[in-house]
């Protein structure tokens, strides 16, 4: 099974959205539209450094009919019981950029996340964003070369808050030259899809369903298929060798099944 394992949708943005108040910001208009009015959770964990971020967002929501933006900060795990609260009520919560492992180390086994999966589960929106969509998978890209042919042993993956089954997400791929890296991480477990999206664009997962919104491409890496990998065999610092993967190139509109594993066109 692949998907999102809640009853709500999630909004996985490839980063460098558009948050122009002069802009279309299609994405962000996705988001409002789901939370329809209600509380909107920021997410700023991922930042060493998040001075700017609710601010940078509150100007970008301000007229798209969100009803209140509220930041979530974790400095430090014993800092958890004192933020909890802010998620009660919320229609949806949002992960900005900076570094997936924060999010993870900050809130990972913590009431937070137990209330992050919560909301999925009752039909509430989680988005994310660059750091905050590498996130959402089981299993997350933390670390790999960019702009270069992937070697064997150059990436580093951990665990990721697993609220889509069977994926593994890289962000700004396109722009920062991310194909090897994700083809590396497709070799070490076929089973799962390699889902890269550019700058100011989103894969909307809805269940079973991925859409994609914004200016860029998402690309879908399919590994079921695969004939020869010499991913286990080789040394570190060996090219990957891989035959028979299956790309997908989805612009605007398109749509993909995630359980069938075909793309539908917009």
């Amino acid at each position: 099974m692949t998907g999102a394992l809640g009853k709500g949708d999630l909004i996985i943005i490839g980063g460098g959205e558009d948050r122009s108040p002069n802009g279309d910001r299609l994405i962000l208009r996705e988001i409002a539209q789901r939370v329809a009015g209600g509380k909107l959770v920021l997410a700023t964990v991922a930042s060493h450094e998040p001075r700017g971020y609710f601010d940078q967002y509150q100007r970008a929501f301000r007229d798209l009919g969100v009803g209140d933006l509220v930041e979530l900060y974790v400095e430090d795990r014993g800092e958890v019981p004192q933020k909890i609260d802010i998620l009660d009520d919320a229609a949806g919560l949002f992960f900005t950029g900076g570094d997936q492992l924060r999010i993870t180390s900050q809130i990972g086994a913590t009431p937070i996340e137990e209330k992050v999966r919560a909301l999925h589960a009752r039909g509430g929106l989680v988005a994310g964003t660059s750091a905050g969509a590498s996130v959402m998978s089981d299993t997350m890209l933390v670390k790999g070369t960019s702009q270069e042919t992937h070697r064997i042993g150059d990436l580093h993956m951990a665990p990721g808050l697993g609220l889509m089954r069977n994926v593994i997400i890289d962000q700004h791929f396109a722009e920062r030259g991310r194909f090897g890296r994700i083809l590396g991480a497709v070799a070490h477990n076929p089973r799962v899809l390699g889902i890269g999206i550019d700058e100011d664009t989103a894969a909307i997962v809805e269940r079973e369903q991925l859409r994609v919104v914004g200016d860029g491409a998402v690309y879908v890496i399919d590994g079921s298929g695969v004939t020869h990998s010499n991913v286990a065999e080789a040394k570190p610092e060996v090219t990957l060798s891989m035959h028979d993967v299956r790309v997908h190139v989805l612009a605007s509109g398109d749509l993909f099944d995630l359980e069938r594993r075909r793309p539908i066109p917009g």
